[in-house]
């Protein structure tokens, strides 16, 4: 007997696992090591770590039941506050009357609405594109080791998290025609002075800044999908004689198309929701704008008219359009997935 381990049974690890060369001292030694002694009164002690599931479940919900009942009241509370103000007359003065579909119908007839939807379909076209694209290149470039890596990715997501109020003040001093820093260089090389924000050029200057200032979210997106990509198959590529190019089409893009489509869902939701950077930029002297959008009309049909009844339904249908290019997204993804 050594350590209270019987001498024919030494070499065995657990319990159980005895021959017949076993004696009758391993086994009872065994069933006293196994099971609990009948003469302890004192309860068995639960490891903190180790609650019932029941339990766990209360209490996350307790936790977590704030903030998704404020998420929920929020956001149905206001589709349905939305819903059922667009089906009155109401301009904050009188008291609201009945108005039905009347709002619906006539947004097929109102030019204005039409020709800001028009406006928000080609900024879109641009700028979803473009974002992707400039995106995923600065993600491909800030993927590797070298000196500054963290600096220039702090660099490139500044935009983000910089108030764009400041941001498009800063920008509309750029394209001013008359003392703007980009019309100085024109002149300095012998042009003329461009009117960028007028409504020749106010689409490409408005792309341009809202691209801009979307990079930084981007690329961080990228950053993820490319950091998840084992670097196995770039060493077997590499190998096998793959090229830079090759690597990248055939490993890294493939790779990459859940990042692909999800930032191609969020860069349509800006796209279709961009005020900001074109309240600051496209608006005139009488209130209105060289580049109307959906959500500059429901603005100005809002609080500038006071159309309240007219402002809900344009909002109503500009997010009936972004679930439907949303739910196109999923499809394709679920298309490219069994693919």
């Amino acid at each position: 007997m050594r350590n209270g381990v019987p001498r024919s049974a030494r070499h065995w690890s657990r319990c159980g696992t005895a021959t017949p060369r076993s004696t009758r001292r391993w086994r009872s030694w065994c069933r006293r090591r196994t099971t609990p002694s009948r003469r302890s009164t004192e309860p068995a002690m639960i490891p903190t770590g180790l609650r019932p599931r029941g339990a766990d479940r209360v209490w996350t919900v307790a936790l977590l039941s704030p903030t998704l009942l404020g998420l929920v009241l929020g956001a149905l509370g206001s589709v349905v506050a939305t819903a059922g103000l667009s089906l009155l007359h109401w301009d904050l003065l009188t008291p609201p009357s009945w108005a039905g579909l009347d709002n619906y119908a006539g947004l097929a007839s109102d030019r204005g609405f039409m020709r800001s939807l028009g406006n928000t379909l080609a900024f879109s076209a641009l700028y979803v594109p473009l974002t992707l694209a400039i995106s995923l290149a600065v993600a491909l470039l800030l993927n590797r080791k070298m000196a500054g890596v963290g600096l220039f990715r702090a660099l490139y997501f500044l935009p983000v998290i910089t108030s764009p109020t400041a941001v498009g003040l800063i920008w509309s001093w750029i394209f001013a025609q008359d003392q703007g820093l980009l019309n100085g260089l024109v002149t300095a090389l012998g042009g003329d002075p461009v009117r960028w924000l007028g409504p020749r050029m106010v689409l490409v200057s408005v792309v341009i800044v809202n691209v801009w200032g979307a990079i930084g979210e981007g690329m961080i997106v990228f950053l993820a999908g490319l950091q998840a990509v084992p670097r196995d198959y770039y060493e077997a590529a590499r190998i096998d004689g793959a090229r830079p190019r090759h690597q990248l089409f055939f490993i890294t893009l493939p790779l990459l198309v859940p990042s692909l489509f999800f930032q191609a869902v969020l860069s349509t939701i800006h796209a279709f929701q961009a005020f900001d950077y074109i309240y600051i930029l496209t608006r005139t002297a009488n209130g209105g704008s060289t580049l109307p959008t959906v959500i500059y009309s429901v603005y100005r049909t809002g609080f500038g008219f006071f159309r309240m009844g007219e402002a809900a339904a344009q909002s109503l249908a500009l997010a009936a359009m972004i679930l439907v290019l949303t739910l196109a997204y999923f499809r394709l993804q679920k298309r490219w997935g069994a693919q």
